[in-house]
């Protein structure tokens, strides 16, 4: 049955859609010999479909993978160099991975791994409305005016953030130093939002945790370990199932 190349190509773990696009646009794809257009579809059972002369190989199953990232760990593929750790250094897996929901290098939490495109798309998407769930520590003890600033939408890069989530999990205070633990629940992911939503209003972020993407939690899954995601969790992200945020005594 043929579908459109770039889906084929997601599915066989050379990242979204997106990403399979420019591949075919750069002309790094061939089907039965011919340099393919994009738009073009392939039935992988009987066309001969390469990247840059290499046969693609279609697993015959995907693969899910939940990692708890570790601050100073890169959360895509690196540069090459190998001077720094990527999520994939902790992931020994056979499938062709590629992580979903990135965090930036100094924030830990939960990385998703996966060689399905598709599910990639769905989960970075912003129609798909899937929650990322955030507890961010930071300086101060923000008031609630400051939190409801937050929670109304900040402008970045001259555009309003969409409304958030933001609730207070605990103070602490340690001598002269006082600190407040949020929670943070977003339905966009503009590189380094919170961070730089966090200092717009006077509250540098000292620490960033990543628990929740969707309806997968990170739980108690220590620092640099993976898992295999369930399946009803692998059906909760396939089905589209919006995981809304609960009331804040359940977090406190």
């Amino acid at each position: 049955m043929e579908e459109r190349l770039q889906k084929i190509l997601a599915r066989a773990g050379f990242g979204a859609r997106r990403a399979c696009e420019d591949l075919i646009r750069q002309g790094r794809v061939t089907v039965n010999g011919e340099v393919a257009r994009l738009g073009q579809k392939a039935n992988p059972r009987r066309d001969r479909i390469e990247i840059d002369g290499r046969s693609i190989r279609l697993p015959r199953e995907s693969t899910y993978i939940a990692l708890h990232k570790p601050p100073g760990v890169l959360s895509d593929e690196g540069d090459g160099t190998g001077r720094r750790p990527t999520v994939l250094d902790l992931v020994k897996h056979p499938a062709r991975l590629f992580p979903v929901g990135r965090l930036d290098l100094r924030s830990e939490g939960l990385v998703l791994l996966t060689d399905d495109g598709d599910l990639a798309l769905r989960l970075t998407h912003p129609r798909f409305g899937h929650e990322k769930e955030y507890h961010v520590l930071v300086e101060g003890h923000p008031t609630e005016e400051t939190l409801e600033r937050w929670r109304r939408g900040v402008e970045l890069d001259g555009k309003p953030t969409a409304p958030a989530w933001v609730s207070v999990l605990r103070k602490e205070q340690e001598g002269t130093k006082e600190r407040t633990w949020l929670r943070v629940v977003l339905r966009e992911g503009r590189k380094r939002q919170i961070r730089r939503t966090a200092a717009l209003l006077g509250h540098p972020v000292v620490r960033l945790i990543r628990v929740r993407i969707g309806p997968v939690r990170l739980g108690d899954l220590p620092p640099g370990k993976w898992r295999p995601l369930t399946p009803a969790e692998i059906r909760a992200l396939k089905g589209g199932r919006r995981e809304t945020h609960r009331r804040d005594t359940e977090y406190a």
